[in-house]
């Protein structure tokens, strides 16, 4: 029998825009059965449809957000500012997205701190990880919402329709990226009767697009960039042209691209050029899930639609946060599941830094930045974590 009680806060999300909640109702349950004890901000889940009394329900206590500095796990959906860091105590376990690669300062203050953070996008991609990997649960609702608003945004059906006026020929959609997300937007595109073309970098991912009833985009002199964890890696300057040259051809007949090509910790690679947009057909769509690194088309802007010569380029960052419901169902999950990996129900929290799950998530800890990737940012950058905050001069 548990002889400990482990609290886990859950604050309300403040980032423009997002929707979701780290914690459900549903995960409450799921957290109680070993002794994890939820406190809720007020409010927090009421963006994505999970009211006070609900939470209440399930077991979880509603507080004010000042309890924060008292819990020793917190659990987010997106990074925290600079102040929200700043309230919580040294030695407090974060879970959290952070896009460290585009928050160094808040990497510097949470080093600073002293909090212990394990970044949801760090969690390596390994076996006993699967049921941890939010960027993969995300990037499913991602894809799927893809493909709804490319369909929504085009003036054409998706499917081939047989009319006695005459035939109506099914929609030409091409996807760039065969990752969760890019296959996501494969199987719904297929569902809607698309003709489906996909690119790739990874030879992996040829049989994978096959199963879903895509057509993998060859190209010339093809090489296979399977990276580390099986994320893609950066390719060579020559590759791209090669890559763009055949992208071109389908792009002239497509009726919507969607890009989802990213590399974790890195900008997104540029596959869409503005003279490949303006090789597409007007009235069709471009829909970026890499808006926030970037974007895959160069004429991508985070926040706004972008239309030139007759075609929309829609950046789709947001896409999880649109469908809060559902993706915070999931990513509450992902949490439950890493909770579980560092809670012991006898002993309460225990972080064991040898475990390869916890020790590839790990962002900060004991004042200091531990992803060395990121280490080497802050350095160039010149932003210190030390213990006035202020720039490193020297």
């Amino acid at each position: 029998m548990a002889t400990n009680v482990t609290t886990l806060f859950v604050p309300r999300e403040t980032a423009p825009g997002e929707r979701r909640v780290a914690v459900t109702p549903t995960a409450v349950r799921r957290h109680g059965k070993r002794d994890v004890e939820v406190q809720v901000e007020r409010g927090a889940g009421e963006a994505a449809g999970f009211d006070d009394a609900s939470y209440e329900d399930a077991g979880a206590r509603i507080v004010d957000g000042a309890a924060v500095a008292d819990a020793p796990i917190v659990a987010r959906v997106a990074s925290p500012s600079v102040a929200e860091v700043e309230a919580l105590a040294p030695g407090t376990v974060l879970l959290s997205f952070v896009a460290p690669h585009r928050n160094l300062d808040t990497v510097a203050a949470l080093a600073r701190g002293s909090v212990t953070t394990l970044a949801m996008e760090l969690v390596p991609r390994i076996t006993r990880a699967q049921s941890i990997d939010a960027l993969s649960s995300q990037a499913n609702v991602g894809g799927y919402r893809a493909v709804i608003e490319a369909a929504y945004a085009l003036d054409k059906y998706f499917p081939l329709f047989m009319t006695a006026a005459g035939t109506i020929r099914p929609a030409r959609v091409v996807i760039l990226g065969a990752g969760v997300a890019g296959l996501q937007a494969v199987a719904t595109a297929k569902r809607l009767g698309a003709v489906v073309h996909v690119s790739d970098i990874r030879e992996a991912a040829r049989d994978e697009v096959a199963s879903l009833g895509g057509t993998f985009i060859e190209v010339p002199g093809e090489e296979d960039a399977t990276g580390e964890g099986g994320y893609a890696k950066e390719v060579g300057a020559s590759y791209l042209d090669r890559q763009r040259q055949v992208l071109t051809e389908h792009l002239r007949e497509a009726h919507a691209v969607i890009t989802t090509a990213q590399i974790p910790g890195r900008p997104a690679p540029q596959l869409v050029t503005r003279e490949m947009v303006e090789a597409m057909p007007r009235g069709s769509v471009v829909i970026d899930l890499a808006a926030a690194d970037g974007g895959n088309c160069a004429l991508t802007e985070v926040g706004r639609t972008v239309e030139h010569q007759g075609v929309r380029i829609i950046p789709g960052n947001d896409f999880p946060s649109a469908m809060a419901n559902e993706a915070s169902s999931l990513y509450a999950l992902n949490i439950v599941a890493f909770a579980e990996l560092l809670i012991d129900e006898e002993t309460g929290l225990r972080l064991d830094l040898e475990d390869e799950v916890v020790a590839g998530a790990l962002l900060t800890h004991d004042g200091e930045v531990t992803a060395p990737r990121i280490a080497e940012m802050l350095a160039d950058t010149r932003i210190a974590p030390g213990a006035d905050g202020e720039e490193d001069a020297s």
